[in-house]
């Protein structure tokens, strides 16, 4: 008996397992983006050169890239946060719904952090201001995260890239597959949508004057 009730579990996982790489992947990976933007070249792609997870997401701001720059340079945990789910990624602590003047200025080798610890981040790698930003894992030089602004007329495209090869042993595989992956995508969407309406928030404000 309980090698049937096991053997339909394993089918159950296979399954699901299946239906993530086939299905939910493929369409995580490029959440908002457009083939163009999928098959544009981005800052930072050369240094993971054979990345494993290679998403890119995009999302249209109702507004330019000087009014969406200031909630990107701030974001980080213990920073400005996510914009996310905030009980997931910043301790319960509600990310900043106003511009943190003391978070506005990053150079290159400056820590990004992602979570508790003071080694738990990207450092940036390049930073131009309101255009893009490359964050990277330096030491080992397997993670990559691009942010890119492109302007369109009175709106802007907001672009992200995230680059990883997890493939140092089957562990970390399963690992960033079956567990980090699933996840990612939601955080991320809500991350964007996040900094989509701050952005147009203020830009809203700076035109009229209101709110």
């Amino acid at each position: 008996m309980r090698l049937v009730i096991w053997g339909g579990i394993a089918v159950a996982l296979t399954g699901l397992v299946g239906v993530y790489i086939r299905v939910y992947r493929p369409r995580q990976l490029r959440w908002g983006a457009t083939d163009e933007e999928v098959a544009r070249p981005m800052p930072g792609d050369e240094i993971v050169s054979r990345p494993v997870f290679n998403a890119t997401r995009a999302v249209t701001v109702n507004a330019r890239p000087a009014d969406i720059w200031p909630w990107l340079v701030q974001i980080g945990f213990g920073r400005a946060g996510w914009y996310s789910y905030d009980i997931l990624d910043n301790l319960g602590r509600h990310s900043s719904e106003q511009i943190l003047p003391e978070y506005q200025h990053l150079e290159p080798g400056d820590l990004i952090p992602l979570g508790p610890g003071a080694e738990s981040g990207l450092n940036v790698k390049d930073i131009r201001p309101n255009e893009s930003m490359i964050w990277w894992e330096r030491k080992r030089q397997s993670t990559t995260w691009v942010w890119e602004l492109y302007p369109i007329g009175e709106q802007t495209r907001l672009v992200t890239r995230v680059r990883n090869d997890y493939r140092k042993g089957i562990s970390n595989f399963i690992f960033g597959l079956l567990l980090i992956e699933p996840a990612d995508f939601p955080l991320m969407r809500k991350c964007m949508l996040g900094i989509k309406r701050r952005a147009e928030a203020r830009a809203m404000h700076a035109r009229t004057g209101s709110m």
